[in-house]
Parts: structure tokens; C-alpha cells; sequence
């Protein structure tokens, strides 16, 4: 909103210091701030609102040490995180950007779906919540609007570089940039994605349907790409909720990735670097930094109060909207392929527990009794068992998510 009252006021009444809303640095270093001052401000008082109401966390006799301290601790503070991403993106961005409405229609839907789950538990004293085929219909739901949006709506183009002898059609030209060594940035509408650590690492899921002609399976890759969105937006936002076991944990972790993510989107909607890196470049995908730097800062700003011993929870509210986030701004800036590395703390989380009821029931069936290969999963309690510490192990995990981040960045010139 800002950003268009500031734009008018730029080149209506020409005044000082208005056109700097243009710069999505400035921009997104407002909603950091904007963000952190909600989170810390609106924060304290949903707390207080939480306790008032006596909306607290129900915990199970799991045996774990501290397991006793977080019964009655406030849930349902992933209000928090929501309210201080919406805010500052509806201030600052570009709301007629397809990638922003992208990004805002799932924070809210899945946000939406989280708070429901939490309102079940909290208010009608329901431990199981919603039931998990209503949470997978919502998370498949949002995979296949964002998918449909990301595949069919004009906007969401990559422009490419096509060098100097290459042959260019006339189409091409008029769609493209040429720049003084002769090559050009030609503009189309392609479902190509990165692929980490190799050298030519663009992958087009119309490859897939090899068995048509180009043009055709061009038309057809939707049958591919949007059930690859639906599965990731799933597996990731559930990955996310099992990581939230432990106080700071997810919220630290999501932080980690939302600060890589927006490198990717800075670098990917910038012409400049884009060339010099020799990546994809996508347009307009850069006012994401706007979005994610909203991000960062919320996560950083719950933080302040989810950090052990948690004065709040986040819930479902936040977890399944937190992993959804990160999921679909991973698609739009086209590094889905990354995921498992950047989120390898949310995957190994997710995979510990995979296994661990996995091995279970083929012990049962096999010899009569369940094994187990971990003390407890997901992964974070078996180390609560082994009787380290719980700021120990959150403060190991955001190291190794810190360690695959920065491994994360390096494939953007390691191939």
C-alpha cells in the first residue's frame, strides 16, 4: 500500500526522498524492521490476551526431562508470525506482483488450516484435532492453485540468454533484450528448474514427456509439474510441524532458510547478477525479497519469546504455514530441486519418523514385537532421551542448518 501512495507521490508532487520505495532493498529492510517491531509489540500482548484465556499447550507423558515445565505454555502463537509476514508485505510490496499474491494466498490458507487444527485442540478439547486427511486435503488444495497459477498465469516467465551466432527468431528478438557482445535475454514461458551442483543445470519437466514432440509436451507438463507442487508443498509443511517439537527449533530453522531463500530470489529477479552468475532469470520474481525479509524478520521476532524456556507456542498455526511458505517460495524462484538440502533439518526430522514407524511395523509382523531404531522420533527426542539438553540439541540443529544453507549458496557457482 505504502508503495503505491509513495510511487504516486514520486511522480505526482515529485517529492524528496519518495522515490526511494523503487529500491526493493530499502523495501525489504522495512519489512525486516516492520516485522520484528510487530512480532515484539503484538507478541507480548497475544501472549498476555492467551493466558487470559487460558488457551494452553496440553502435553503428553512422553518421560522427556522439562516435559513437565511447558504444560499450560500458551499455543497458538503462530498468530504472531502470521500477522508480522501479512503486514509489512501489504505495506511494502507490489501487491499486483503474481509471485507476492502467490505467496500471501498461502501464508493465509495455510495458516488458516493450522488455526483450525489448534482450535479444535484448545477450545473443544479435542487432543487429536483435525483429522489428517482434512490437513492433507487443505495442503494438497493450496498445491494445486499455486501450481496452476505458477504453470498457466502470462507473467510467470524466465528470460534467457541466447549468445552471440546462436540462431534467434524474430519472435525472440522482439521479446528480448540484446545486450553489446550480441547475445540476447530472450523472454518465455517454461517450466524449467535448477538443478543444484551440476554444470548445465536447468531441467524441464516437459522432458518427462519425451514421448510427444517438443511443442506438445510443452502443453502437457502440467500433468507433471503440478503434482511435483503438490508433494512439496506437502512433505515440507509437514516437515516443518514434526520439527516443532522443541522450543526455538523450527522458528530458528525456518529463519536459516528464509535468509538463503531470499539471496536466491535477490540474485534470480536481478538482470545483473543474474548474467554474472549465469542463472535463471526470473522477472519480476525479485519483490519476493520483500515478502521473505518479512519473513526472516517475524521468525527472528517469535524467536524472542519461543526461545527456551517458550513463553508461547506456535501451533499448527504457524508450523504447517512456515514449511508451506518455504515450499512454494522455493517453486516460484524455480530451486524445488534444492530443497532437500537447504531443508535438510525439516527432512531428516520428516525421515526419522518415516522410518521409525516404518521399522516398527516390519518388526511387528516379523518377529511378534514392534523394534525400534531410534529412542524416539521424530529425531530432536532421540537426543532428549540420550539426556542431552534441549538448548543443546537446537542449538546443534541450527548449526547443521547454518552448515547447509551456506552449502546451498555455494551451488549458485559450484557445478
Amino acid at each position: 500500500m505504502l508503495y503505491y501512495l509513495f510511487e504516486y507521490l514520486d511522480s505526482a508532487y515529485d517529492i524528496p526522498g519518495a522515490g526511494v520505495f523503487q529500491y526493493i532493498s530499502f523495501r525489504a529492510a522495512m519489512a525486516v524492521l516492520t516485522s520484528l517491531l510487530i512480532s515484539l509489540v503484538f507478541g507480548a500482548k497475544l501472549i498476555d490476551m492467551l493466558h487470559r484465556k487460558q488457551v494452553g499447550e496440553t502435553v503428553r507423558d512422553l518421560g522427556l526431562d522439562g516435559q513437565s515445565q511447558k504444560q499450560g505454555t500458551p499455543t497458538m502463537g503462530g498468530l504472531i508470525i502470521i500477522a508480522a509476514i501479512l503486514i509489512p508485505t501489504l505495506l511494502f510490496a507490489e501487491l499486483d506482483n503474481i509471485y507476492v499474491i502467490i505467496m500471501l494466498f498461502t501464508t493465509v490458507f495455510l495458516g488458516a488450516i493450522g488455526f483450525l487444527d489448534d482450535y479444535i485442540k484448545v477450545f473443544r478439547k479435542n487432543k487429536k484435532g483435525l483429522a489428517g486427511k482434512f490437513k492433507v486435503v487443505g495442503q494438497v488444495g493450496v498445491g494445486l492453485v499455486v501450481g496452476a497459477a505458477l504453470y498457466f498465469h502470462p507473467d510467470v516467465v524466465i528470460k534467457q540468454k541466447i549468445h552471440q551466432g546462436t540462431t534467434v527468431s524474430q519472435a525472440d528478438l522482439e521479446k528480448g533484450d540484446l545486450l553489446p557482445d550480441g547475445s540476447v535475454w530472450t523472454e518465455r514461458k517454461s517450466m524449467k528448474t535448477t538443478i543444484p551442483f551440476v554444470k548445465n543445470n536447468e531441467f524441464d519437466y516437459a522432458w518427462l514427456l519425451g514421448f510427444f514432440d517438443r511443442k506438445t509436451a510443452g502443453k502437457w507438463a502440467w500433468i507433471i509439474f503440478i503434482p511435483v507442487v503438490v508433494f512439496v508443498v506437502t512433505a515440507v509443511s509437514n516437515g516443518a510441524n514434526i520439527t516443532d517439537g522443541l522450543d526455538g527449533l523450527a522458528t530458528g530453522s525456518s529463519a536459516i532458510i528464509g535468509v538463503v531463500l531470499a539471496i536466491f530470489a535477490f540474485v534470480s529477479g536481478n538482470f545483473i547478477f543474474a548474467d554474472y552468475l549465469n542463472i535463471m532469470y526470473i522477472p519480476d520474481s525479485g519483490e519476493l525479497v520483500v515478502f521473505i525479509s518479512a519473513f526472516v524478520g517475524a521468525c527472528i521476532g517469535f524467536l524472542w519469546y519461543n526461545s527456551h524456556p517458550a513463553q508461547v507456542f506456535m501451533g499448527d498455526t504457524g508450523s504447517l504455514a512456515l514449511g508451506g511458505i518455504i515450499a512454494v517460495f522455493a517453486l516460484a524462484i524455480r530451486k524445488e530441486l534444492l530443497i532437500p538440502l537447504l531443508c535438510g533439518v525439516f527432512l531428516i526430522e520428516n525421515l526419522s519418523v518415516m522410518m521409525q514407524v516404518s521399522y516398527f511395523k516390519y518388526t511387528k509382523q516379523k518377529y511378534g514385537e514392534g523394534r525400534r531404531i531410534f529412542l524416539m522420533s521424530p529425531l530432536h527426542h532421540h537426543y532428549q532421551k540420550l539426556g542431552y539438553h534441549e538448548s543443546k540439541i537446537v542449538a546443534r540443529f541450527w548449526i547443521v542448518g547454518i552448515l547447509l544453507a551456506v552449502l546451498s549458496i555455494v551451488t549458485l557457482k559450484l557445478r
